[in-house]
């Protein structure tokens, strides 16, 4: 029996299947998924706590193991791990394929909040969730340097600005940042003059976050009208600080200046971004789960000038990596060997049947 046959006694028949596979090929072509990986949606959070000055071990046994207790709770969970740095803890969390993401994000805060009372009262601020793929590494990597404007300047345009409009981008996920360049006041003190005056550091500990919060100060009201009460005793700059006065000894007050200096300096000095040997702050773009990654790095790429608009010249956003390149290298592959096996295909003379 030849198989060739049929079709080639329905030369009409033949020519319209073949025109609707050719259709239905180019209408699917479209859809396929690109990525350098396998999509795997493994329900993965990441939950990361901060205690500024800490050393590793209190991280662990303050923070990462009241936290610990917690999600060992939450049912699904199948893996668990922590990593401890100086002032940072960092905890994955891996839940079953059964278990949804929004629902494990939902007993992952539960169990934060449940773990509260057992936290150190000085954090900063709670620790914090993200949903992460584990298969995903960032596609494209970006540097924001500058040659004139110091780097916490920097960060603040990478934070506020950039972050912010690339996460709106479509098919962006998660945009990490490297670097990290938060502007702070550090005062550093002698402690030899502290000695001799008597006044330790939890003294001058006291006194600065008493002298920096904002509060309401409340109203003055009269028979027909209300003033709201507004002053500007919040210190923002760094010989505002020196000026602050710690202890009164012999009638005479002590200032910060007596005994060290205020200086503006980065929140951490431990963390660094490094572009061309110049320092930088990096952002990591990764792509949404089941987004084309290069479709998505094209949208990112495009909207570099509108960036660089929306920022002062001196800042500069370059490319450090892009990881699409190789993706493109590979698709450009298979569209040259489907193009090759179509046109080879339709090379030879039909079959006559005997």
């Amino acid at each position: 029996m030849n198989i060739s046959a049929p079709f080639i006694e329905r030369p009409i028949a033949t020519a319209l299947l073949m025109v609707g596979l050719l259709v239905g090929g180019l209408v699917t072509y479209q859809l396929l998924p690109v990525a350098a990986l396998p999509n795997v949606n493994y329900p993965t959070l990441q939950v990361t706590a901060q205690l500024p000055g800490a050393d590793p071990k209190t991280m662990a046994s303050s923070v990462a193991t009241p936290l610990e207790l917690q999600f060992g709770e939450i049912p699904g969970l199948t893996q668990m791990t922590s990593a401890s740095a100086l002032g940072y803890t960092q905890i994955t969390l891996q839940f079953d394929l059964s278990r949804a993401i929004d629902g494990t994000v939902s007993d992952t805060l539960s169990a934060i909040n449940a773990a509260a009372a057992q936290l150190p009262l000085n954090m900063p601020y709670p620790p914090m969730i993200r949903k992460v793929n584990p298969a995903d590494t960032p596609v494209l990597v970006l540097g924001v340097t500058s040659d004139s404007l110091p780097l916490t300047t920097v960060d603040a345009f990478a934070e506020n600005i950039l972050l912010q409009k690339i996460s709106q981008i479509s098919g962006v996920g998660l945009v990490g940042i490297g670097g990290q360049q938060k502007p702070a006041i550090r005062i550093q003190v002698d402690p030899q003059a502290l000695a001799a005056r008597g006044i330790s550091l939890e003294d001058v500990r006291t006194v600065l976050g008493q002298a920096n919060v904002d509060l309401p100060k409340g109203t003055l009201n009269s028979p027909r009208q209300t003033y709201t009460l507004n002053t500007n005793d919040q210190l923002l700059q760094a010989d505002q600080y020196a000026d602050l006065v710690i202890a009164y000894q012999n009638g005479a007050p002590v200032r910060v200046r007596d005994v060290g200096r205020a200086i503006s300096a980065p929140e951490n000095e431990l963390i660094a971004g490094w572009f061309n040997q110049q320092r930088a702050v990096i952002l990591a773009i990764q792509r949404q789960p089941g987004a084309n990654v290069i479709e998505t790095v094209d949208r990112v790429k495009a909207m570099l000038p509108v960036l660089q608009a929306s920022i002062p010249p001196a800042v500069k956003v370059s490319i450090i990596s892009d990881r699409t390149e190789t993706i493109r290298a590979s698709v450009a592959d298979v569209q040259f060997t489907l193009l090759l096996t179509v046109c080879a295909g339709g090379d030879g003379d039909l079959p006559v049947p005997a």
